[in-house]
């Protein structure tokens, strides 16, 4: 007994040691010294419209940020007048479907704030959106963003629900009531410009999407190309299927996209020591950090790197391996140069702008390839031939 409260502890030891680690990398590093001028130039080759950079402050909901970025940018493409849509709402109704999955596989699920792009078109077909001028999700008194007390709360009272063995009809209410107290009363219906709406209205009417247009994409090398599967991800907690390409691929449906218009989000591996927020760079590096010299190390995201090529086999092994995991999300508006002709994707990030290129990234296409996990774009942005095959197995 002893030996395994001590094996318990090495191990809750162990895990809190790699998530300092991981935080290190991705909110301060390289912040041990001072930062440096960068000395990239970089040229737009495309840059499409966004709405204004958000932050969001201690929260996991990256996802939620992203995704509706994405819908806003998707917005000025079709010509209409973009605000902001409220990521809380929609981070709201995900917990309220999230803990229905919870009860049905009797509390074999883990609720967290975390989540996939998919869920923000899937919150948009289910329960609608809100403004964020309507629904801030921040109740007075409370801390924006950050819900550690709300999940602890939440899966106390849903881990009740499952022993009790009996689910009372009034499990629902008893869950936004707990929602309600830290995020704010959800309106039933709401002014906006002069016009009343609801949360469905308001989808339908004025934002104007729909919610099928939109393809969700991966690529692994244990599942058959051009085929849709489950993507077992930990924050898949739907089991929502994704449609499966080669590695090479991804790069060229992003190109493709942004060269008819059409803006991508995906969600990226950002604990790697090739990124850095605070000088807004991501790449692959040529060596480990164990081999670069002082001067290599110092320099490494000021100016343009030697960077290393990028095999579907070393994408596998580092997601195989938990080195590559879904912990981020980005949405990338346009494609961009350095001076010396590499390109570079040019991503809106949701962190505030307190960085070198005010909240935006570059990250190059070697990055995207070896540690993003999935991208989410309208179905019109693919080549036809790919659209189609997308279609046939998604709609099976």
């Amino acid at each position: 007994m002893m030996k395994k409260r001590k094996t318990r502890i090495l191990l809750a030891v162990t895990f809190s040691i790699l998530v300092s680690i991981g935080l290190f990398y991705r909110f301060y590093y390289p912040h041990s010294s001072t930062l440096r001028r960068s000395e990239f130039v970089f040229t737009d080759l495309i840059r499409l419209e966004c709405t204004a950079v958000k932050n969001q402050g201690a929260s996991n909901t990256c996802w939620s940020y992203t995704g509706n970025s994405f819908l806003e940018s998707e917005m000025i493409r079709m010509g209409k007048t973009p605000m902001a849509i409220s990521p809380l709402y929609t981070v709201r109704m995900a917990y309220l479907e999230r803990a229905r999955n919870y009860l049905r596989l009797h509390g074999g699920l883990k609720l967290n704030e975390g989540g996939q792009l998919h869920d923000v078109i899937d919150m948009l077909r289910l329960h609608g959106a809100m403004p964020t001028a309507v629904y801030t999700g921040v109740k007075a008194g409370n801390r924006p963003g950050n819900f550690k007390h709300m999940r602890a709360i939440l899966n106390s009272t849903l881990s009740g629900m499952v022993k009790a063995r009996v689910l009372k009809s009034s499990w629902e209410r008893d869950i936004e009531a707990v929602m309600d107290d830290y995020l704010g009363k959800v309106p039933d219906h709401f002014d906006y410009q002069g016009k009343i709406y609801t949360a469905r209205s308001f989808a339908d009417e004025f934002i104007g999407i729909d919610p099928d247009q939109y393809i969700h994409i991966a690529s692994v090398t244990t599942a058959p190309y051009y085929k849709s599967f489950v993507f077992l991800i930990p924050d898949n907690w739907s089991f929502s299927q994704f449609y499966n390409i080669p590695m090479k691929e991804l790069t060229a449906v992003v190109d493709g996209a942004l060269k008819k218009g059409f803006t991508v989000a995906c969600t990226i591996d950002i604990s790697e020591p090739g990124f850095s927020w605070p000088y807004g760079i991501a790449y692959v590096p040529q060596k480990s950090a164990s081999m670069m010299t002082t001067e290599e190390k110092r320099y490494q995201f000021v100016r343009p790197q030697a960077e290393r090529k990028v095999d579907p086999l070393m994408r596998q092994e580092a997601f195989d391996a938990w080195e590559t995991t879904d912990d981020h999300a980005l949405h990338i508006i346009g494609l961009a140069k350095d001076e010396n002709g590499r390109e570079y994707y040019l991503a809106k990030n949701s962190w505030g702008r307190g960085n070198a290129f005010r909240g935006f990234i570059y990250l190059t296409k070697e990055y995207l390839c070896y540690k993003s996990t999935a991208l989410m774009v309208h179905q019109d942005a693919l080549e036809t031939s790919l659209k189609k095959s997308v279609g046939d197995q998604l709609n099976r």
